[in-house]
């Protein structure tokens, strides 16, 4: 599939255009792309070069997205394009997200061939993953809508930096997403991830407060630059505050990755710490990712501390919720759960990916 053009763009007086897409807003001259390699001005118009191109399917466990409280055991059709609208040092995806589309060998499919291959695949629905979906957005909408009406689930995994202007539409046919909190500092966002952090956190409200989008919250800690006390501290006491005491919150571990290879990996004892600085800040669910943990993975009760749901890393091994409530005291978990009691084996997953391909 060629390239389409782009929504949510003007022209400027001195030829170039400006991308109203994402916070960066890029003016872009003619015959060169934005910031994230596939949004780019030919002849004037604004084209998005990701139209149709993915750099490969997979069918993920939905705790992998990592989603603890919507559809636990389901698989999901993952995929992303190339490029990316943020400049993350510490890129645990940097050869999808820094490359261009003419550098990787992509699979192409029209909107209704994603849908016809989440269907082959049997999955609970899509993920719109890997890379940051915000800068295909137009791909990712066609999807959506045509999902919706075959019944599938949305779900986004973005680091939330898009415009007022933009989200709206992005977000028309999504049940899902988890929002990449990368720090909770200025500093580290402009830094770091050559990005700002308040259009991150106007985006979480927004989800929040308007939109009936389940939102669950990733920070990948790195150490030294966003694990500290205070700064854990003042992120989960702005969370329940501006969002409240229900978004699941997931801390996740750092590998040394792309521009920040000379650190080490986060200790296990650091996510511990997280999380509990988070639950005495009043988070109710409070996960721990990329290290084996079994409590820190594990979905507890908050009002009588029954274990609800046990994972092993991203496999659900024991689940024992009826419908949204908990079977012993009845207390309501919030999240988007299968209805009514299940046979254990009902739920379980093993927690695998799975290559698949639109090639039937």
């Amino acid at each position: 599939m060629g390239p389409r053009e782009a929504r949510w763009w003007r022209p400027l007086e001195n030829g170039k255009l400006l991308c109203t897409l994402c916070p960066r807003l890029c003016e872009i001259p003619a015959g060169k792309a934005g910031f994230c390699f596939i949004r780019k001005n030919e002849g004037g118009r604004l084209l998005t070069l990701g139209y149709g191109k993915s750099t490969g399917f997979a069918v993920d466990p939905i705790e992998k997205k990592p989603l603890n409280h919507f559809l636990p055991g389901a698989g999901v059709l993952s995929f992303g394009t190339a490029g990316c609208n943020l400049g993350c040092k510490f890129c645990q995806n940097w050869d999808i997200s820094k490359a261009r589309i003419d550098s990787r060998r992509s699979e192409e499919g029209s909107p209704e061939d994603v849908v016809r291959l989440a269907l082959r695949s049997g999955s609970a629905g899509i993920a719109y993953t890997y890379n940051d979906p915000v800068i295909w957005a137009e791909y990712a909408i066609d999807i959506a809508r045509l999902a919706r009406g075959a019944g599938l689930k949305n779900v986004l995994v973005t680091a939330g930096y898009v415009t007022p202007e933009a989200r709206g539409e992005l977000y028309e046919f999504i049940d899902a997403v988890n929002v990449d909190l990368k720090a909770f500092t200025e500093d580290f966002y402009r830094h770091v991830t050559l990005s700002h952090l308040e259009p991150v956190k106007d985006t979480l409200v927004w989800l929040k407060r308007e939109t009936r989008v389940w939102l669950e919250i990733t920070t990948l800690l790195i150490p030294g630059k966003n694990d500290s006390d205070a700064e854990i501290e003042a992120e989960c006491g702005w969370i329940v505050s501006a969002l409240g005491p229900d978004v699941p919150l997931h801390f996740t571990a750092f590998h040394p990755d792309y521009q920040m290879t000379d650190l080490p990996r986060t200790p296990a004892a650091t996510l511990r710490r997280a999380r509990e600085i988070a639950m005495r800040a009043g988070i109710r669910f409070c996960y721990v990712g990329n290290v084996h943990d079994a409590e820190g993975q594990t979905t507890f009760c908050p009002a009588c501390a029954t274990r609800l749901i046990r994972r092993d890393w991203h496999a659900v091994v024991s689940y024992r919720l009826d419908g949204n409530s908990c079977p012993e005291c009845g207390a309501a978990i919030p999240g988007v759960f299968p209805p009514g009691p299940h046979d254990e084996d009902e739920i379980r997953t093993a927690g695998n990916r799975s290559r698949v391909s639109l090639d039937p």
